[in-house]
C-alpha cells in the first residue's frame, strides 16, 4: 500500500508537486465524458498513461457524433451521451476504430427506439450467477480488483495503486493501454471498503442493474494470521480458515434471507462452502442444516482440504478427481438429496478455475489442476454424472490481464486448430461431450469486452464451438467491478466478429444465444420460472428504497463478526409478500436517476 506522500499538493493523491505539474483534474479536463472512458484516468495512486493515438480517435469520433445527433435532438451533448444513445455513441466509435465487436447501429443515435431494440430488452431474465460482498472486516479484499477495473486515476491513487495490480509489468491491451478502465460506468468514484459491503450490493445489483435473480458466493482464500505473526500461513481448522474470508458460509446464507424477506420474493441464492476432505465432512453436513445451501462453491487453489485429524498441520490445495479427498464430499451431497426439494440447485458444484496468481500457467510448476488448471473436471464429472459442475471464470489462466492470450493468437499458437487460449481451449476441448460441465464468465468477459476484444471473441466462440450454446452461464463478478449492468449491455451487444466466425468455424452470438446465457441456462440449473420480469405483482418483486432501514440489528452484527453471532441463520423462504425491490428500482428510475459519466481522477496533459 503506497504511502501519502508529503510533498502532494492534494489531500487525496500520492503525486509529487512535479508530477502533479503535468497532471490536471479528469473531471475538468474530461469536457466530454463519453459513456466508454476515453483516456487513462488516475486515481491519484499512480501516473496516468497519456492519451494513445486510438482512442484520441474514438474520442473524436464521440464528440462528432454526439454533437451531430444532440443538435437534431434538441438535446445538449452532455444529456445525450448520459442516455441509451450516449452508449450506443461509444460503441459506434469503438467499433469504427478497432473493429465490429459490438452490435450498434447510427440509426441509434436518434431513435430511441432503435437503441432499445438492440440493447437489452425489457422482458429479458439475467440471472447473475457471481456476485461477492465482503463482511465489515474484509473492505480492502476489493480494492486491487476494483483498482484493475477503474484504470488509473484518483480513485485508484487513493487506494494505494500506481499501476495496474493485475499488470505489473505494463504490457498493453488492445488499445495500446497497460491499465485501461473497463467501463465507465465505474468512474472514478472512491475505491473503498464501504463499495463491496451489503448496502451497496442492494444498490448495485438490485437498483441500478436488470438482474432478476443472483447468486451471492464466498471465498475461502485467506491465510490465518496467528497471534503475534507477521505472515499468514494455511489454515489448519475450519474456524482459522473463516477468521480469514471475505465472506462465510453463514454470513452468505444470512444475506440472501434479508434481501429475498425484504422483497418478499426470491432474488437472491447462496453458495455454500465446498471443504473437501474427511475431516470436513461433519462442517459440510452443518452448513446443510442450518445455512440450507442453494448451491456450492469451491477453490482447488484454496488451502481447503483436510483429510487428517492433527490440528497442527495446514489445510491442502486439492483437485476434483482426487478418489480419497473429493469424492467422499460429493457423496455427502448426493445423501442429502432430499434438500433438492427445496434448493434444486443444491447439486450444483461451482469451481473456481483459472484466474491463477500462483506464477506463469505456462510453467508446469504452475500447470496443475490444484493450482487451478482444468485438467482435473473430466474425471470427476464422469464419476458423478447426477452434479453439474460449473467452472467458473471459464478456466481462464492469466492473472485477470489479457495480454499473454492476445499475443497467443497473435503468434498463432493453436490447439487442435483454434488459437490456444490458456486454459480454456484446453477445458473447452476435454469436456466437450460432457454434459454436466458449464462455463461461467465472470471477469473473464469483463476483463476482457472491452479491452481484449479480440481474446473474448475467441473465449465466447470456442466455448459456443464445442460445446454450444446451453452451458455458459453469466456472471459478472460484481461488486468487484461496480454494478452489473455493463457486462449485461455489453454481453447483449458483444458479437464475434464475422472473419473470425468464418475462419475458426464459431457460431454466432445470435438473441437466442445471449438469451441463454445471461440466464436461461441458470434458471433450467436452479429452476428458475425465467417467464417472468420483475414487477409488484409477479414472482421476482422489487426491493424497497428503504432497504438499509430494514436492515436487522442481528445481521448488522453477523457482518461485523460480533460475539456470538455465527449461529445458522433462519433460511425459511419468504413469504409470498409484494417485492419492493422491483418498486425500488423503478422510483429510483422515475426519479431520474442515471449516470453522469464523471471521472474523478487525474489524466495526462495533452
Amino acid at each position: 500500500m503506497s504511502q501519502h506522500n508529503p510533498d502532494s499538493h492534494d489531500d487525496d493523491t500520492w503525486f509529487s508537486g512535479q508530477q502533479l505539474a503535468g497532471l490536471e483534474r479528469a473531471a475538468a479536463a474530461d469536457t466530454l465524458r463519453a459513456a466508454v472512458p476515453t483516456r487513462n484516468v488516475s486515481n491519484g495512486e499512480y501516473v496516468p498513461f497519456t492519451q494513445t493515438r486510438a482512442q484520441r480517435e474514438v474520442e473524436a469520433r464521440v464528440t462528432a457524433l454526439a454533437d451531430a445527433t444532440a443538435g437534431r435532438l434538441g438535446l445538449s451533448r452532455r444529456r445525450f451521451l448520459r442516455g441509451a444513445g450516449g452508449m450506443a455513441a461509444s460503441f459506434v466509435a469503438m467499433n469504427e476504430v478497432f473493429g465490429r465487436f459490438f452490435d450498434a447501429s447510427p440509426l441509434e443515435l436518434f431513435e430511441p427506439a432503435a437503441a432499445a431494440e438492440r440493447g437489452p430488452p425489457a422482458d429479458l431474465f439475467v440471472c447473475d450467477d457471481q456476485l461477492h460482498m465482503v463482511r465489515d472486516s474484509q473492505g480492502a479484499a476489493g480494492l486491487p480488483l476494483r483498482a484493475a477495473s477503474q484504470g488509473s486515476g484518483a480513485a485508484s491513487t487513493a487506494a494505494g495503486f500506481k499501476a495496474n495490480p493485475f499488470n505489473p509489468e505494463g504490457f498493453p491491451d488492445e488499445l495500446g493501454n497497460p491499465w485501461s478502465a473497463w467501463t465507465d460506468s465505474l468512474r472514478q468514484t472512491p475505491n473503498a471498503g464501504i463499495d463491496f459491503m451489503l448496502s451497496s450490493l442492494v444498490k448495485d445489483v438490485y437498483l441500478d442493474s436488470g438482474v432478476t435473480v443472483a447468486v451471492l458466493s464466498n471465498a475461502p482464500l485467506g491465510l490465518f494470521m496467528p497471534p503475534g505473526a507477521s505472515e499468514g500461513i494455511p489454515p489448519r481448522t475450519i474456524a482459522e480458515s473463516l477468521s480469514s474470508e471475505i465472506l462465510t458460509g453463514y454470513q452468505t446464507a444470512a444475506v440472501r434471507d434479508f434481501v429475498n424477506r425484504i422483497a418478499g420474493s426470491t432474488r437472491m441464492l447462496a453458495h455454500g462452502q465446498f471443504y473437501p476432505g474427511k475431516n470436513n465432512l461433519e462442517f459440510m453436513q452443518r452448513q446443510i442444516e442450518e445455512c440450507r445451501p442453494d448451491s456450492w462453491k469451491g477453490y482447488t487453489i484454496a488451502f481447503s482440504a483436510k483429510n487428517n485429524d492433527d490440528p497442527t498441520r495446514g489445510m491442502e490445495r486439492w483437485s476434483l478427481d482426487d478418489e480419497a479427498i473429493a469424492y467422499p464430499t460429493y457423496e455427502l451431497i448426493r445423501r442429502n438429496r432430499a434438500r433438492l426439494k427445496d434448493r434444486p440447485g443444491f447439486f450444483n458444484i461451482c469451481i473456481h478455475k483459472g484466474l491463477t496468481t500462483l506464477g506463469d500457467p505456462e510453467d508446469p510448476a504452475s500447470d496443475q489442476a490444484s493450482m487451478g488448471n482444468p485438467n482435473d473436471i473430466p474425471q470427476a464429472a464422469r464419476d458423478w454424472p447426477e452434479l453439474n459442475f460449473i467452472i467458473y471464470h471459464a478456466a481462464w489462466a492469466p492473472l485477470f490481464y489479457g495480454q499473454q492470450s492476445l499475443r497467443a493468437v497473435r503468434e498463432g499458437r493453436l490447439l487442435n486448430g483454434v488459437p490456444d487460449v490458456q486454459w480454456v481451449t484446453r477445458m473447452a476441448q476435454q469436456c466437450a461431450y460432457l454434459p454436466n460441465v458449464y462455463a461461467e464468465l465472470g471477469t473473464t468477459f469483463a476483463a476482457t469486452v472491452t479491452t481484449f476484444p479480440t481474446v473474448c471473441a475467441h473465449i465466447l466462440g470456442q466455448l459456443l464451438k464445442y460445446w454450444g450454446p446451453d452451458r455458459i452461464v453469466f456472471g459478472s463478478d460484481s461488486l468487484w467491478y461496480g454494478a452489473p449492468q455493463w457486462q449485461i449491455e455489453a454481453l447483449w451487444r458483444f458479437q464475434i466478429p464475422e472473419p473470425m466466425a468464418v475462419k475458426y468455424g464459431y457460431p454466432r452470438l445470435d438473441e437466442s444465444t445471449r438469451r441463454k446465457i445471461l440466464g436461461l441456462n441458470s434458471a433450467r440449473l436452479y429452476k428458475l420460472d425465467a417467464r417472468a420480469r420483475v414487477s409488484p405483482a409477479g414472482p421476482y418483486r422489487p426491493v424497497p428504497r428503504d432497504f438499509a432501514a430494514r436492515m436487522p440489528q442481528e445481521l448488522r452484527a453477523t457482518l461485523a463478526d460480533a460475539a456470538g453471532s455465527h449461529q445458522g441463520p433462519q433460511t425459511s423462504r419468504p413469504a409470498s409478500a409484494p417485492d419492493r425491490l422491483a418498486q425500488l428500482r423503478s422510483n429510483y428510475r422515475a426519479a431520474g436517476g442515471m449516470p453522469n459519466n464523471l471521472r474523478r481522477g487525474w489524466v495526462a496533459r495533452g
